[in-house]
């Protein structure tokens, strides 16, 4: 077997052992720091859980690293996180105290439970330290010439900079069934390492199969029914992860398609968070108003159990993470349609499930004299539910 693939295998191998070791562990702490989420109105547990199983897939990427680095010493393998030579240097230690640092802010969070600004101020952080190590978006080619679509210029640390948190809280925000968010992220890192390889770029490949590893092995606590849930700590380490693989392909110059391909790959979460935020805006409430209306609950409401509700999603994520396989290998023409096609079949797929419709409403008391929230549980719902579709949506009837 080439000495390459024997070292992505041990890295895999040993990012998986590792996980699967230090998941008892994340559980004892989690138990000792009282990082636990008890049963509630929107939980799907019934009994407490510890939520700090980012420990778990945390140690599985470092001991990446210490594989990585007794490889290259004893066993010649440098070739494994060697930057491809046509990409802008990146500092890894650096933007390894990003990565600690985005661990760090879920670890607080999972224990203390910051607000979301206080959150959002770390995620920032951890982005702005990525963004100094040099792990940024080059200028856009045009996928029908060699030629530059546009330089991004200055732009690229801004945009670089909200990538990365967005693709960190679209994970954070899908992590709500017992292996929904390390099951679809194991697809996805399984899909970008598959397509670093294709690309030549072993840094980038090594980092995916470390998380396809870690979340593999964590799956073993997490998966239906979960000892452990993630926590911020497990769900913000993962889509900072996945950004990073992804951007580690554009560092220099990227494609319109390289840039594509990581948002069909993280589609299932990135619909469920456009979904919300649409949703919550037809209902007139706050975008940061939490409901029952994301694809999981609606997979639920229709008779689906936690199971096969994550394994639906696990299709879907497979899917587009084969589609997004086939973009790279075609040529521009027959890219667009592939890509269309994804697009609408997901489309289909989420007006199937009536992602966004709104979950909350509004409606008038007479008794109180205000204007007060209802859900689907208040016998007002029904009624109210007819009224605003008949107002703000006549042609598109309401879904349950």
């Amino acid at each position: 077997m080439d000495r390459q693939w024997v070292a992505y295998l041990c890295l895999f191998a040993v990012a998986l052992v590792v996980s699967l070791l230090m998941t008892p562990v994340a559980k004892a702490i989690a138990w000792k720091v009282g990082a636990v989420d008890y049963p509630g109105k929107r939980r799907i547990n019934k009994k407490p859980i510890p939520r700090m199983g980012g420990i778990a897939v945390f140690s599985g990427i470092v001991s990446m690293l210490v594989a990585r680095y007794i490889g290259s010493h004893y066993f010649g393998w440098n070739i494994v996180f060697t930057p491809s030579p046509h990409l802008r240097s990146v500092n890894y230690y650096l933007l390894g105290v990003a990565f600690v640092i985005i661990f760090l802010t879920g670890v607080i969070d999972d224990i203390y439970s910051l607000s979301p600004k206080k959150k959002l101020f770390g995620q920032i952080i951890a982005a702005c330290v990525a963004v100094a190590s040099g792990l940024v978006i080059g200028d856009v080619v045009n996928p029908f010439q060699t030629t530059a679509l546009f330089h991004v210029g200055w732009l690229t640390y801004p945009v670089t900079i909200i990538y990365l948190i967005s693709y960190v809280n679209i994970f954070n925000l899908i992590d709500g069934l017992d292996g929904l968010a390390s099951g679809t992220a194991c697809i996805a890192s399984v899909t970008l390492f598959i397509l670093s390889l294709l690309r030549g770029q072993v840094d980038a490949a090594s980092l995916a199969i470390a998380l396809a590893g870690s979340t593999l092995g964590f799956l073993r606590y997490n998966f239906h029914p979960a000892s452990i849930f993630l926590g911020d700590c497990g769900s913000l380490l993962l889509g900072f992860t996945l950004a990073t693989v992804s951007l580690l392909s554009v560092t220099r110059i990227a494609s319109l398609t390289t840039i594509l391909v990581p948002l069909v790959v993280a589609g299932i979460p990135i619909i469920d968070t456009l979904s919300a935020i649409v949703r919550r805006k037809r209902a007139h409430v706050s975008v940061g108003q939490a409901d029952r209306g994301h694809i999981h609950h609606r997979l639920l409401d229709e008779g689906f159990d936690q199971r096969q509700t994550v394994l639906v999603i696990y299709a879907w994520t497979a899917m587009l993470s084969v589609g997004a396989i086939i973009l790279t290998q075609i040529a521009p023409g027959p890219r667009i349609a592939v890509f269309l096609l994804l697009v609408l079949a997901s489309a289909a797929f989420a007006a199937k499930l009536r992602l966004f419709s709104p979950v909350l409403l509004h409606h008038y008391n007479p008794r109180t004299g205000h204007d007060e929230l209802i859900t689907p549980q208040d016998p007002a719902f029904e009624k109210e539910e007819q009224r605003f579709e008949q107002e703000h949506s006549p042609h598109v009837p309401f879904l349950k």
